[in-house]
């Protein structure tokens, strides 16, 4: 018995939204007294961090503590009208419509305070804790909470903001035939490394290094978790999920998600990420989103790290141990390939 190891690379650049565009994204913003915003969204966070992000974004926007911001995603029947969270598209797609929104709010606000400081709006600014006050002069100020009462209960004001996002759908040169099939992509690099044992087909990750570009990152916890996260997903594709038989009969199928394979606590090895931020023109504070791509890379580096172990190409998923046997058999042994 002989354990092989492998090391193997891929890189991806991936479209954000719908390919073509035509995807739009809509989001509305308001307070009420208590000087606190709503962001109603129809978009759903899977986890990915969607609701903290909006977040982040409306804050930023309208200039109050994120604190007093809450994201509200609950009726996608009453709420604004969202494609849908898939193609990596809720940090640039719906982050946009939130920009729109709260930029709207804020214009009203901003209103609102001016006719109670008794001054022009564009004399004021707001400080990101909850203050408005003229510029140059910050004795003179008014709280976010005060500006929400005033307007509500005194000026007859509502402190609101619809937001729409939408890269239009692109149209076909009749001519060329050419089309803009995204407005901006993100970009990653992997390299896995692997130890295949030679006698039963096993394969172990030793290790994995990645690069990714993907915008401004706008919560960088979030960004390297997903990350982390979404490589680890790309594994168990490669070599671990499956609802079809591992043998010809399936009773050695999985028959729920206690017998479903996926990888444990054991399989787990290093994995250093690097983030690269090059800010997108036309993204929310210059973010793109990570989304899918997170896994995309690692089903090809695994699988190129395998033949650069033992010479074999397994050409389907996942990568069982007796698909790389039955290969290895097949060419009369394993076959390291050269490592750069």
């Amino acid at each position: 018995m002989t354990r092989h190891r492998g090391r193997g690379m891929a890189s991806i650049n991936y479209p954000i939204g719908m390919n073509l565009g035509g995807d739009p994204s809509q989001a509305l913003v308001h307070s009420n007294p208590s000087g606190k915003f709503t962001v109603a969204l129809s978009s759903i966070d899977l986890g990915q961090g969607m609701k903290s992000v909006t977040r982040q974004i409306c804050a930023e926007t309208l200039g109050v503590p994120v604190e007093d911001v809450y994201v509200d995603t609950a009726d996608s029947d009453t709420g604004p009208h969202c494609m849908g969270s898939f193609a990596s598209r809720g940090t640039h797609r719906v982050g946009n419509a939130v920009m729109a929104a709260a930029r709207e709010a804020r214009g009203v606000m901003m209103e609102a305070a001016a006719e109670e400081l008794e001054v022009n709006a564009a004399d004021l600014e707001t400080d990101g804790r909850g203050n408005i006050h003229v510029k140059g002069a910050p004795h003179r100020s008014i709280s976010t909470k005060d500006v929400a009462i005033a307007a509500q209960f005194r000026q007859g004001k509502t402190i609101s903001g619809r937001g729409i996002f939408l890269v239009p759908l692109s149209d076909v040169d009749p001519e060329t035939g050419e089309m803009s099939p995204a407005t901006c992509y993100a970009h990653a690099c992997l390299v896995a490394e692997v130890e295949v044992d030679d006698e039963t087909g096993e394969v172990a990750m030793v290790r994995m290094d990645s690069a990714y570009e993907l915008g401004r990152a706008l919560n960088p916890r979030l960004v390297e978790q997903q990350l982390v996260g979404g490589a680890w997903m790309g594994v168990s594709h490669a070599l671990y999920e499956t609802p079809e038989p591992y043998y010809p009969d399936p009773v050695h199928g999985p028959r729920d998600f206690v017998e479903y394979l996926m990888p444990g606590p054991g399989d787990i090895c290093p994995h250093d990420i690097a983030v690269l931020e090059r800010p997108a023109p036309d993204g929310p504070f210059g973010a793109k989103g990570p989304g899918e791509m997170c896994a995309n890379p690692v089903l090809p580096a695994v699988a190129n790290a395998i033949f650069n172990a033992v010479g074999v190409r397994i050409d389907d998923l996942p990568i069982t141990p007796e698909k790389v046997l039955r290969a290895i058999k097949a060419q009369g042994g394993a076959r390291p390939q050269a490592r750069r």
